[in-house]
């Protein structure tokens, strides 16, 4: 008799679990796309690829990586401020502009392997040691500053950053500014 009232009450816990987790959306696909607070419905859009089989958006990646990465390429910085408006720096770049935060190596490294079957071998001298960073696109490991990027309709390759008290613009040709201020305070 206690085995009957033990698998009973078994099988009642697992039928509230799965009517709990089913409620909540935990555990079970109700089938039913998700809602809004304003009762708006998931939008979906079909994103045509071109001849190349390649989308607009991997497209600009694509050719961003290829400028960016071009040995020997010009670009021009800008620096503005973001109270006046003001171009408060310029200046050329050679080849390209490079985020602190990029690194040669990644940030973290183990000698053991990942305990869930993740992770990628590194070589240092005659050790083998293992991370779970991913090698970047253009070779290299940490996060860049984010920043929007694009072509104009002239072709000129545009980044545009935006922090604090300023804001870094990026092209690979000149673009007119109306002055460019550079302020300087020397410190005896």
């Amino acid at each position: 008799m206690k085995s009957v009232r033990t698998f009973s009450f078994l099988f009642l816990l697992a039928v509230v679990i799965t009517f709990l987790s089913g409620a909540n959306g935990g555990g079970c696909d109700t089938g039913s796309e998700p809602v809004s607070s304003t009762g708006v419905h998931k939008a979906t859009a079909v994103i045509m690829a071109g001849s190349d089989g390649l989308t607009v958006e991997q497209r600009n990646i694509m050719s961003r990586l290829a400028l960016e990465n071009s040995p020997g390429s010009i670009k021009h910085l800008y620096i503005l401020s973001a109270y006046s408006g003001q171009c408060i720096l310029y200046s050329t770049v050679r080849d390209k502009v490079t985020s602190s935060e990029k690194r040669l190596t990644p940030y973290t490294i183990t000698d053991t392997y990942s305990t869930n079957g993740v992770g990628f071998a590194l070589t240092i001298g005659d050790y083998t040691a293992w991370t779970q960073e991913v090698l970047q696109d253009d070779g290299t490991y940490g996060d860049s500053v984010p920043y929007l990027f694009w072509w104009d309709v002239q072709g000129r390759y545009h980044q545009h950053y935006v922090s604090g008290g300023q804001i870094v613009h990026i092209s690979d040709q000149p673009i007119p500014v109306k002055s460019v201020t550079l302020n300087l305070e020397i410190i005896e």
